[in-house]
């Protein structure tokens, strides 16, 4: 944490659009025209191509970036493996699925010195990320900046500040993110994690499948939910040998595992940039929120973000869901999320404020779990409330929640199953649902 490293953050300038084809150099004349990878690339750059998908898929979901660097990425000594700390991966092989409603509350503080990696958290996942299928929740909670150079080969990372102001530092550039944006680094880009306050903690979405995109939008049209124009991308910037004097540690996540490597030089060297591979931050409060005008509630998936798609249509291997401040108008309509049992999985996460669903236990920096099929809804308190209100339109915006949707049951990482932060009694919540029921005859 520095004034500087505020400052800096908070200067910060990007290119607009999701899935664009951006471009950027921050020395002039460093990206070639023309082509992409000249006999003698400019400025005595070396041009080097990073595939965030095969070569052959089809055009439109193709992800790719050109980079022009000091130095290639193929430079660099071996990788040595190094302990995996609390980060865990699928398969999740130690424990078995289970059908329980289940709430935690906020990470435990961890010890001076703890950075981004040092304080990750796995609370579960599914899928394989051997075979690039399904995804993995953890959480993060760091008391220092990262001076080692991060990258995950496994999957792309969607990270959800909750307390804390974040500075990364990527292959690409710099993005500053808050409480209340997200930041998306896409798989394989190396990325570095510096606090603007005295520790951060969130949560991340590990995607081991298909990268995020977009949702269709069908019978809403051309315009709302998430808007391409608001996800920043950006700006080309780079750390020369003077700007990072002696060894640069460099962690490698690669089947589970983490490796670690010395390099010489920083591997945030690239001089200027193009393509559609890249990392974003976007505002949650730039959602542009669709609902009811009439009568009864939206199935939560018209709050969709950002969607990692699978083999099936409609069925995602991971959706990311926000709950945005919104206006509430429904007549005759029971207005919190309704009770509900589903064949996806939902992990939930509240960035701040309250979730309408839920009057009590479920805190700024905690989190649910509920698995396929397990009956889930509003608590006793909120029910009574809703059931009695009156039905005027109604403002949300004192909580900001997500939700990662996965289309295969979230498996616990045993951590995640005794830890002291799980709370007890979590079915309790549901107790006191009195019967209503009175038969006309």
């Amino acid at each position: 944490m520095s004034g500087d490293a505020r400052k800096t953050a908070e200067g910060l300038a990007y290119l607009s659009g999701f899935g664009n084809e951006h471009s950027s150099e921050a020395v002039t004349g460093a990206l070639p025209e023309g082509r992409n990878s000249p006999q003698r690339a400019p400025l005595g750059l070396y041009a080097e191509q990073l595939s965030g998908t095969a070569f052959t898929e089809p055009r439109a979901h193709n992800r790719r970036s050109w980079l022009y660097r000091i130095r290639p990425s193929a430079a660099h000594p071996a990788f040595t493996r190094a302990g995996n700390g609390a980060i865990r991966t699928a398969p999740f092989g130690e424990s078995v699925p289970d059908p329980n409603r289940l709430r935690w509350n906020p990470l435990p503080k961890p010890p001076a010195g703890t950075d981004f990696v040092a304080g990750l958290w796995t609370l579960g996942g599914n899928g394989d990320a051997t075979q690039r299928t399904g995804m993995a929740v953890h959480l993060y909670h760091a008391t220092a900046s990262m001076e080692r150079v991060f990258s995950d080969s496994d999957g792309e990372l969607l990270i959800v500040p909750e307390r804390g102001g974040l500075l990364l530092r990527t292959e690409f550039g710099l993005l500053h993110a808050e409480p209340g944006q997200v930041a998306l680094i896409p798989r394989g880009v190396r990325f570095r994690v510096e606090l603007l306050d005295s520790d951060a903690r969130g949560y991340v979405c590990e995607n081991y499948g298909a990268p995020f995109q977009l949702p269709d939008l069908g019978p809403i049209g051309a315009n709302g939910l998430a808007n391409a124009r608001d996800f920043m991308a950006p700006v080309a910037a780079y750390e020369d040998d003077a700007d990072v004097p002696g060894p640069v540690e460099v962690v490698n996540k690669f089947c589970g595992n983490l490796w670690t490597a010395q390099y010489d030089h920083s591997p945030l060297d690239v001089v200027a940039w193009h393509g559609n591979h890249v990392p974003y931050v976007y505002d949650l409060r730039r959602f542009n929120v669709i609902g009811t005008i009439s009568y009864d509630h939206p199935d939560p998936s018209i709050f969709t973000v950002l969607t990692s798609p699978s083999d099936t249509p409609g069925l995602a291997g991971v959706d990311f869901v926000v709950f945005a401040p919104r206006w509430l108008v429904g007549e005759d309509t029971f207005r919190p999320p309704y009770f509900h049992r589903n064949v996806m999985s939902e992990y939930m996460g509240l960035i701040e404020g309250a979730y309408d669903a839920k009057a009590e236990g479920f805190v700024p920096g905690g989190g649910s779990l509920h698995n396929m099929m397990s009956a889930h809804g509003p608590d006793r308190e909120t029910f009574d409330r809703a059931s009695a209100a009156e039905l005027k339109p109604q403002r949300i915006d004192d909580g900001l929640a997500f939700m990662f949707e996965t289309r295969w049951p979230v498996t616990l990482a045993p951590q995640a199953a005794r830890a002291e932060h799980l709370q007890a009694r979590y079915d309790d919540v549901w107790q006191g649902l009195e019967r209503h029921f009175r038969p006309l005859h």
